[in-house]
């Protein structure tokens, strides 16, 4: 550490020269809310729930280079009730429907939800028209449950190599597609052992045959709240 430091939600944090906001505080082991953030690639800023108040202005946290002395707000009434927000937005956006949902008690979005006390949405909700692909041999690949975090792009272009996946569309119409010119994942070069297969964090991207091995309630956050949790 170089020995500088900013405050966070008042409490004193060392950082390094050039981290961004959430990544010294989760070296420090603090938790600042987000999705489409992960450690292993670059900051993308789009789904805006790391939003923190830095010296009295708004910015992202995965973006937002921390500066020596710098006030951070984070976990705030006025800034948790905006993330709820942008929670239940997700939720209706979708087709989420977490008890019948593999991925329950290990998903980023669901737990995020129960830490912020997101309960119930309070839009109208749009169950859009989406298809499910089980034309690969070892993946499930379900765009009902897409939150648009572009993790798995990231991945298939940055580590594997590959441009398996990438977005569509503009506002309410993105969505997640295949890059085949059949739109079906059995028909690219997309392998189990990728790390755009493991890095979903909602239930999109599935292992076949694998669904309940982890019995409900014994699952990533079934055991302890997001909050807590020290990896991605």
């Amino acid at each position: 550490m170089s020995g500088d430091s900013f405050l966070l939600d008042g409490e004193e944090i060392p950082f390094d020269p050039g981290q961004t906001v959430i990544a010294a505080a989760r070296t420090a082991g603090k938790y600042i809310p987000h999705l489409c953030w992960h450690p292993e690639f670059a900051p993308h800023g789009s789904c805006k729930l790391c939003t923190v108040r830095a010296d009295g202005r708004y910015g992202s946290a995965c973006t937002l280079k921390v500066a020596p002395g710098m006030v951070v707000e984070n976990r705030s009434a006025e800034l948790d009730d905006k993330r709820r927000t942008l929670l239940q937005m997700l939720f209706v956006e979708g087709n989420h429907f977490c008890p019948s949902c593999e991925k329950s008690g290990a998903c980023h979005l669901q737990a995020t939800a129960y830490e912020l006390g997101m309960m119930t949405p309070h839009f109208e909700m749009l169950y859009p028209d989406r298809p499910v692909d089980a034309s690969h041999p070892e993946l499930l690949l379900d765009f009902n449950r897409c939150i648009l975090c572009e993790l798995c792009v990231r991945a298939s272009r940055e580590v594997d190599g590959k441009k398996v996946f990438a977005l569509s569309g503009r506002g309410i119409g993105a969505h997640l597609v295949v890059n085949a010119v059949s739109g079906r994942l059995a028909d690219t070069d997309i392998d189990a052992a990728d790390r755009a297969a493991s890095v979903c964090p909602v239930g999109v991207i599935l292992r076949k045959r694998r669904g309940f091995a982890v019995p409900i309630g014994e699952r990533r956050y079934d055991a302890q709240p997001i909050s807590a949790d020290r990896e991605e």
